[in-house]
């Protein structure tokens, strides 16, 4: 019997703001031994619901086991989960630079043409740079910074994973309708 390889998938979750289910939701990946990713929570397009966007890495297999358990909880309206060729996804990162190495590069337009960053402050001591991107474009700007002002970044943070999908697989928003 072949064994099935490891994938990135994205699972969605709809759910009412209730306290605890965070723990619940975590609780069915490390009972399973699967390592959330990225995690990303959120109030949804719809009043009281939340979006949790979680990745991780497993077979198809066990992706269907956990939204399945996931879906049986009281408090999760929905869960899906999705390849990354079924979305549109993004991460934000942020740098903050010593200001005196920036101002050392020179070019500092030319820098954020070629990443399309935004600077966010700068004052006589740090800058602090955006990207939003898919995490190779984000962990590749941290690397050349780190090329190119050496020790100098002072920090850097990455959000997790945020999608939406690419087709209609069944609104929420009629889902919600027929359910009342």
């Amino acid at each position: 019997m072949p064994t099935q390889q490891s994938t990135l998938y994205t699972i969605t979750v709809f759910s009412e703001n209730t306290v605890g289910l965070l723990n619940q939701i975590t609780v069915i990946f490390t009972r399973r031994g699967i390592n959330i990713e990225t995690l990303s929570v959120s109030p949804s397009a719809l009043e009281g619901i939340h979006k949790f966007t979680i990745t991780v890495f497993c077979t198809k297999d066990m992706v269907e086991k956990i939204v399945q358990q996931i879906d049986k909880r009281i408090d999760i309206i929905k869960a899906y989960y999705n390849t990354d060729d079924e979305l549109v996804f993004q991460e934000i990162a942020m740098y903050k630079i010593a200001s005196d190495k920036l101002l050392q590069y020179g070019n500092i337009e030319e820098l954020i043409r070629r990443y399309n960053i935004r600077i966010l402050d700068i004052n006589e001591t740090f800058a602090v740079l955006e990207k939003t991107g898919h995490y190779a474009e984000t962990q590749g700007l941290f690397n050349d910074l780190q090329e190119i002002f050496g020790v100098s970044v002072l920090q850097f943070i990455r959000s997790g994973r945020i999608a939406i999908t690419k087709s209609k697989v069944e609104r929420l928003n009629d889902m919600l309708k027929s359910r009342n």
